[in-house]
């Protein structure tokens, strides 16, 4: 089982790292919304989105699972885990971040990757709906990014700060 632990921690920080790498990544490329306008060229369109797909793109949303599903093997193994979604006792700092990290998740597979397909064009969307997924893309990911910082914040505190308590 300590293989499978450590493998667990290797895996949660590393995809961690490409998860969260991602958001900042989109936040200092994009530091403001720009909305797309109903007068562009469709063509010109498609060309700069698939530029941007192919730099922007990758395994971010499968390392999102990674990490989820890591941190919550890790609780489960250790024997924290209904504690840990409890918020009970000295684990709900550990908790309270892994809720934050399933809102994250939920945020990243139901609301911005659904509209991302869109704007990428992997699914048909009128140019008008383009043109609102942008914007919605744009807010999910910045809610990502913001919440980031708690979590990270809270998985470093439970780790090194709960004694403190």
């Amino acid at each position: 089982m300590s293989f499978l632990d450590l493998l667990a921690r290797y895996g949660h920080l590393l995809f961690a790292l490409v998860w969260v790498g991602h958001n900042y990544a989109n936040f200092v490329q994009n530091p403001r919304f720009v909305p797309l306008h109903n007068g562009i060229d469709v063509t010109t369109l498609n060309r700069d989105l698939e530029a941007r797909m192919k730099r922007e793109h990758g395994i971010f949303r499968y390392a999102s699972l990674v990490v989820w599903f890591s941190g919550l093997f890790m609780l489960w193994q250790r024997g924290w885990l209904p504690d840990a979604l409890l918020l009970q006792g000295p684990l709900a700092a550990i908790g309270l971040g892994a809720w934050l990290g399933t809102l994250m998740l939920l945020n990243l597979w139901l609301v911005l990757w659904p509209h991302q397909k869109k704007l990428l064009g992997f699914v048909p969307a009128t140019l008008e709906e383009r043109i609102r997924c942008s914007r919605i893309t744009f807010l999910s990911s910045r809610t990502n990014t913001i919440l980031s910082f708690p979590v990270l914040f809270l998985m470093a505190f439970a780790g090194h700060g709960l004694h403190l308590l």
